[in-house]
């Protein structure tokens, strides 16, 4: 999924900026703007997920005008049911599906062996990540919230 277009369609423009170690990405929206702010220092495909996530505060959560993510722990959450910002986990949840569609993990994930060897093949992680752009931390996590993989 090409997130910058779907930014470009939703009217968002993706700024990549110098930013605190500790953020991520943020959103600011007025009536006339839309911003996402993206750590330039990141990895590619974490900004790649960064965007998804701040698109999905756009799409989801209407309420606030500016919406700044820190990197927390709680991302790195196989379930995310240590986060305390249901919106977060929402976000977290609208990136992955967005990356990383639950029909499409699943299909490729059996195709690219069977349910022992996807639950403990690191290597099949990778491919599967390579696959989708994303990283391999976000692939095992959404390989373990399909319950297509054991969290160790």
């Amino acid at each position: 999924m090409d997130v910058e277009v779907v930014a470009a369609h939703l009217r968002a423009q993706i700024v990549l900026e110098h930013l605190d170690r500790s953020v991520s990405g943020m959103l600011y929206r007025d009536d006339d703007h839309v911003v996402i702010g993206v750590n330039s220092a990141h990895t590619e495909r974490r900004r790649r997920f960064t965007v998804a996530h701040e698109l999905g505060h756009l799409v989801l959560h209407k309420g606030r005008p500016l919406v700044v993510d820190h990197v927390r722990v709680n991302f790195r959450d196989a379930t995310s049911s240590t986060a305390t910002d249901l919106e977060e986990i929402q976000a977290n949840a609208f990136a992955a599906e967005l990356l990383m569609p639950r029909n499409l993990v699943t299909a490729m994930a059996r195709h690219a062996g069977n349910a022992e060897s996807v639950g403990t093949d690191s290597a099949v992680v990778r491919d599967l990540a390579d696959g989708f752009e994303v990283s391999t931390e976000a692939m095992d996590y959404r390989l373990i919230n399909l319950g297509l993989r054991r969290q160790v």
